[in-house]
């Protein structure tokens, strides 16, 4: 059994803890924030993560809070509907898709972990590593050991600075408008609920419910040629919004029309790490890769880095630790850099203003997702035989 300290308690780390401790391990989550309240956005869960929670029973408690988003329709931006069908990654041999709150879900899983074992209001400053333990040093001046440390701290990791890396953010030339919408001022919404999604020029606006279906929440890609903060909660302009989609049909407008606020967030790109890991730190979920949203995955393979990191480490010991880190690192590096490339590409196509034909723009971002199989994926199976584990 190890002692095992996550740094981070967002999707990631909180679903690093769950499949840890299931495996016997034990397992403290250190978190910055002194309070895990329900903010946040939307976000899918797609059949890669969904067979994964259902592993620990979190599928039941997704379909829960979340609503199905294996449906889908696709307009152009005067609303006439485009020949593509069931926008891919809904669905595959592991399962369905539900979009669920990001801070409902964050409740869900914190409710899965004993009281005791979340800790809030830890802000890290530093990760250092001693010989065969790891240690953190906190804001507050406290500090901990641990035999694995683990880095779920975000975009503005920490942990990571222990690896020596420096990896620097490259803007991609958008942002994203994101807000949330009661249901009951969307009639639209009440009589179609499926995942909509309206492409433009180099524009594009997305819709799905969340919250069991009621609450909208709504994603407007735009151009910029400007800095937007990276983070989910810097306050946007409804006026600014509303005039990036002017002239867009209805449904969009009257969507805009319905919110009450806005937030923005700038997009940044970062080309894969190199390596994860020393022999007692490793890093998951953005602190690890941070990509782009273009396959909404960001995290759902945040929860794939936690199941395979649990599925690898099951039966670790101290001393086993730095070479099943080693595993780790390279079954997921593989995976994770090739999710970012085809996030990148798809980003590619929705920014194509060479592309006027709303159709063909649309089949090829579709195409280019169906043919990677992203959704496909078993991360604990990959894990296992990783480690030559039945």
């Amino acid at each position: 059994m190890l002692n095992i300290a996550v740094i981070g308690g967002g999707v990631g780390g909180l679903s690093a803890a769950i499949a840890l401790r299931a495996t016997g391990h034990r397992v403290h989550v250190y978190e910055q924030t002194t309070e895990l309240r329900a903010i946040g956005a939307g976000f899918g869960v797609l059949p890669n993560a969904m067979h994964l929670l259902a592993t620990v029973g979190l599928d039941d408690d997704v379909m829960r809070i979340g609503h199905s988003a294996d449906d889908s329709i696709v307009r152009d931006a005067a609303g006439n509907k485009l020949g593509v069908e069931n926008w891919p990654q809904k669905r595959s041999s592991l399962g369905r898709t539900f979009a669920v709150h990001r801070g409902e879900f964050q409740q869900v899983l914190v409710s899965r972990l004993p009281s005791e074992v979340v800790h809030l209001g830890k802000r890290a400053v530093a990760a250092r590593q001693h010989d065969g333990y790891a240690a953190v040093d906190f804001a507050d001046g406290s500090t901990i050991a641990a035999d694995l440390v683990i880095g779920a701290d975000g975009i503005r990791t920490v942990v990571q600075g222990a690896l020596g890396m420096d990896v620097h953010a490259t803007g991609e030339g958008i942002m994203a408008y994101r807000t949330l919408v009661p249901i009951e001022k969307l009639s639209w919404a009440m009589r179609d609920p499926r995942l909509a999604i309206w492409f433009g020029e180099g524009r594009t606006f997305l819709c799905y419910l969340v919250s069991s279906g009621r609450t909208m929440n709504v994603v407007g890609y735009v151009p910029s040629d400007r800095d937007a903060e990276e983070t989910w909660s810097a306050a946007g302009d409804l006026d600014e919004l509303r005039a990036e989609f002017a002239g867009w049909e209805p449904r969009v407008q009257g969507t805009i029309g319905a919110a009450e606020s806005t937030f923005k967030w700038g997009v940044f790109d970062r080309p894969p790490l190199s390596r994860w890991s020393t022999e007692s730190i490793t890093l998951l979920g953005d602190a690890a890769h941070a990509m782009v949203p273009h396959l909404g995955q960001g995290a759902n393979q945040a929860i794939e880095d936690a199941f395979a990191l649990a599925a690898i480490l099951e039966g670790a010991d101290r001393e086993s630790l730095p070479e099943l880190l080693k595993v780790y690192e390279g079954v997921r590096i593989e995976r994770t850099s090739r999710v970012q490339n085809v996030s990148r590409e798809a980003g590619r196509l929705y920014r194509d203003f060479s592309n006027d034909d709303m159709t063909k723009k649309a089949e090829a971002i579709s195409d280019l997702i169906s043919r990677n199989h992203i959704a496909g994926y078993d991360a604990i199976a990959e894990a296992k035989r990783a480690v030559n584990r039945p």
